[in-house]
């Protein structure tokens, strides 16, 4: 009896031990992670938030990785690398929404639009890119963005195994491509919104050149404004199709490079 008793003690340190290394690194991904690390999410919510996927996490990676709680200082030396995994994870797909926002911002001054309720989000940015991004997170996690995050972080035990540091060298070049993807998606997202400006300003050289006397600029202000809304109406839909196409890629393969 005492000695299945010890057996059970010992089993359920080992996964309290390996849900505590885990959440590690689960809490550094949830706290810059879309949807789950937003500003509006109540710090209390966060918390649940974490426990959550450290509780459906644990079983998977806990038999592969036994950890003890006997050994204290073992455990703050693996918060370090758990830590800055969570992190590189999360930025990355950070990126993502970065990507909306900066799309936002190219939209909304191509078109004049960068005023109107430019206060309506946490982070300060013009009312196309709040669009964009209340959209963007509302259709990932409609798609199982939730789901997909499980498997991601299982899948991150596998190529970053518990306590091993990450290379720097890869995880820069990682970060690197991530960066360079999210600004040209960003790009790719507000190109109707560009193109629109570019046809608006050259047909208003155009007039100016023909008619001196015409004051253009009063009169094609509401023409690019209303072309600017029509353009948000009928390409959202497909903009964001393509967006959330590139996030589910990623998640589903993100080492594999490329959005």
């Amino acid at each position: 009896m005492t000695e299945e008793l010890t057996a059970t003690i010992l089993s359920v340190q080992g996964i309290l031990a390996a849900g505590f290394i885990i959440m590690l690194r689960v809490g550094a991904m949830m706290a810059v992670l879309p949807a789950f690390g937003e500003r509006a999410v109540p710090m209390q919510v966060r918390l649940v938030i974490i426990l959550a996927f450290t509780v459906i996490v644990t079983p998977i990676i806990a038999p592969e990785n036994a950890v003890t709680l006997d050994a204290p200082l073992k455990l703050l030396a693996l918060a370090l690398p758990e830590t800055i995994i969570g992190l590189a994870h999360g930025i990355t797909l950070r990126l993502f929404i970065l990507a909306l926002s900066t799309a936002g911002s190219i939209a909304a001054q191509s078109t004049s639009l960068s005023q109107i309720l430019g206060g309506a989000a946490a982070d300060p940015m013009p009312a196309i890119g709040h669009l964009f991004v209340i959209s963007g997170l509302a259709l990932a996690v409609l798609y199982g963005f939730h789901t997909r995050v499980v498997e991601w972080i299982v899948l991150s035990y596998e190529i970053f195994p518990i306590g091993r540091m990450p290379d720097a060298g890869i995880l820069t070049q990682w970060g690197t491509e991530r960066v360079a993807a999210s600004f040209a998606m960003a790009f790719t997202l507000a190109a109707p919104f560009v193109l629109a400006s570019l046809l608006y300003n050259l047909t208003l050289g155009f007039i100016n050149k023909a008619m001196p006397q015409l004051m253009v600029a009063f009169v094609g202000a509401p023409v690019i404004t209303l072309g600017g809304l029509f353009i948000l109406f009928a390409s959202s839909p497909i903009l964001l199709r393509v967006w959330v196409t590139a996030l589910n890629g990623f998640v589903a393969n993100p080492y594999g490079g490329g959005p």
